[in-house]
């Protein structure tokens, strides 16, 4: 049977104020010197780049994969971002795809938003940057090093993220640190084993069909504006195929339902597209399709906006 996909991010409720404004505070600095960065680092290539990944990550967190146990995953794509796109360009990726995901779908609450975008699009892509960038030192430019690189940092981004989110609820009182933490990194060690695999099949289909976009010294390809319409179109099917994702509980819910905090979220002060259902289409699979492409499309737009305004900035200032 087809279902929709469950949500994936910190809801209102689970942070305190204080945790969740510190942590809003940290994220538009952070957000604010990417912004600046990608203005002076953005090259032609990446403009496209940026709107497909971020359409590919929106559309891949909606197919959450079964964990041992009755839980879910889901991609973060926090390392594929940064491999492809560098650091600055990621986070503005991955804050495009969660800031759709809690305006438009409800997903992750308003005050916890900052909170979200902290621990995928700061936390995983400065985990994915130091560890891809290791092992690239480490294999001398070697392919072994995209790989084991690869998945490395997809794994650990997940990994260290989920530890991040623990000492977050221990901080706001809603769980001690000496049972969050082992909690979320037990079952987000699984979860980041899928979020490796995910991301080292990426990488071996990039390797085969676009080396150049890993770094590797390979040159480009013509015909570049093909391949972003391929991108975009893959992104497309993966919203398409969201109805087939597990309707487990993520790793957070899960750990919130096992430690008797789950009730402490809050409803959403507003519904627009919530819980990737369009409003209005009594079929759920087909109201879930509709909601994966419209979203995809949403922050295809937005990060492609974002990506074009940067670099029009750079080349007329």
């Amino acid at each position: 049977m087809l279902l929709s996909p469950v949500a994936m991010h910190i809801p209102d409720g689970f942070l305190s104020t204080l945790v969740s404004l510190v942590l809003w505070a940290a994220t538009a600095i952070v957000v604010g010197y990417a912004l600046k960065r990608v203005s002076k680092d953005l090259g032609e290539r990446q403009v496209p780049l940026m709107g497909v990944l971020a359409a590919a990550i929106f559309a891949g967190q909606m197919l959450n994969f079964s964990v041992a146990g009755g839980t879910s995953g889901h991609l973060m794509g926090a390392a594929l971002a940064t491999i492809l796109l560098g650091p600055w360009a990621a986070i503005l990726v991955l804050t495009t795809v969660v800031g759709v995901q809690a305006l438009i779908f409800q997903d992750g609450g308003l005050l916890a938003m900052g909170a979200n975008i902290f621990n995928m699009a700061i936390v995983g892509v400065a985990v994915s940057y130091t560890v891809y960038r290791s092992v690239q030192k480490l294999s001398g430019g070697r392919k072994w090093g995209v790989f084991t690189g690869g998945f490395a940092a997809a794994w650990l981004s997940i990994f260290i993220a989920a530890l991040g989110v623990a000492l977050q609820l221990a901080a706001s009182g809603v769980s001690p640190a000496n049972i969050a933490i082992p909690a979320m990194g037990g079952i987000h060690a699984l979860i980041g084993i899928g979020e490796g695999l995910i991301t080292l099949g990426a990488l071996a289909f990039l390797y085969a069909t676009r080396r150049d976009l890993l770094h590797i010294g390979e040159p480009a390809p013509a015909r570049g504006g093909l391949v972003w319409a391929a991108g975009l179109l893959i992104a497309l099917l993966l919203a398409v195929a969201s109805p087939l994702a597990s309707v487990f509980p993520d790793g957070l819910e899960w750990v919130a339902g096992e430690q008797g905090f789950l009730e402490a979220a809050k409803s959403p002060l507003y519904q627009v597209i919530p819980d990737y259902v369009f409003p209005g289409i009594s079929n759920t699979t087909l109201a879930t399709i509709i909601a994966g492409i419209v979203g995809a499309l949403i922050v295809f737009g937005v990060a492609l906006t974002v990506a074009y305004l940067r670099r029009n900035r750079q080349t007329t200032g």
